[in-house]
């Protein structure tokens, strides 16, 4: 999404000016503007964080085992304390196993600076980490099966974080999926509910993009709609809200027909910590999962002053 560095810095730039406004006041009260500090970002999350909502809430995440931190947004973090004038050491590195007391990163420069810069580093690494971790979960549900079966985003991101959210996915272990709607044409419910049904919306579809130029994945939901699917030339199918039983079945049926290779098949809807196992079981190509970035649970950092 961000096609340069200079693109980035200025999207955080942005992200530290709705922090900043036009000062801050209380360190610029406080704080001589000769003070000099240094200070480190630890990690605050015990490992079973995770796990504390599990109960009330089945789509959180985690069983009661014990949850590696996955850490993600040093890059970002460090770049934003960087465009405050600071100076940055970096511990680990994003995509790492960390632990509760875990120093990521050392800070050290102005003291206004460092303060300035704090609340939005903290804010995108607690984000970034939290998806990281949850995503590091799912994959780690698998077991070997996710060699072959990739768990994705979607695009239930918070606006304006969609790059930021993404590559937290792919630093968790996940893939990202598409960012953008010009990058896929993805057919969904709505679409073939206006353009009347499956066959008619992929042949719209190939017509304007002749030769595979766009890929061409269409949502259905049921058998049925995979076979027209399947005959109308989607490459990929998503399988929207089926059971693994239904999904098992699905792929079982296209295996004897000499159909399953005809396609990706991607599952979505309806996946949770506790059945992933069970839809990954089933063979699809992808199981994409809003969760791990509409419902984030962020892990806790905090900067303190050495």
């Amino acid at each position: 999404m961000y096609d340069s560095e200079l693109e980035l810095r200025k999207a955080l730039s942005d992200f530290l000016a709705e922090d900043i406004g036009t000062g801050d006041i209380t360190s610029n009260l406080l704080i001589p503007q000769e003070s000099i500090s240094k200070g480190d970002i630890v990690c605050k999350s015990s490992n079973n964080n995770n796990n504390n909502n599990n109960n009330n809430n089945s789509d959180s995440g985690t069983d009661s085992k014990v949850c590696e931190i996955v850490v993600s947004g040093l890059a970002e973090a460090k770049l934003i304390f960087e465009i405050c004038g600071c100076k940055v050491s970096q511990m680990v590195e994003d995509g790492s196993a960390i632990s509760n007391g875990t120093i990521v990163m050392t800070v050290s420069g102005s003291s206004r600076s460092i303060l300035k810069g704090e609340r939005t580093a903290l804010n995108l690494l607690m984000r970034m980490s939290g998806i990281s971790t949850k995503t590091g979960q799912f994959v780690r549900r698998l077991g070997n099966l996710s060699k072959t079966v990739k768990i994705a985003s979607t695009r239930k991101t918070a606006p304006g974080l969609r790059y930021f959210d993404k590559r937290a996915v792919v630093l968790g272990g996940g893939i990202s999926h598409r960012e953008r709607m010009d990058q896929l044409i993805l057919i969904k419910d709505n679409h073939i509910a206006i353009v009347g049904s499956v066959k008619e919306a992929i042949k719209k579809a190939k017509s304007a993009y002749p030769s595979g130029r766009k890929k061409i994945e269409c949502e259905v939901t049921d058998y049925q709609g995979i076979l027209d699917a399947i005959d109308a030339g989607a490459d990929i199918i998503m399988l929207d809200n089926f059971t693994p039983t239904q999904v098992d079945n699905s792929i079982q049926r296209l295996k004897k027909a000499g159909l399953r290779d005809k396609a990706i098949i991607e599952v979505s809807g309806g996946v949770k910590y506790e059945n992933v196992q069970e839809f990954a079981a089933c063979r699809p190509d992808v199981i994409s999962i809003g969760s791990l970035t509409h419902s984030v649970q962020a892990i806790d950092f905090s900067l303190e002053i050495t």
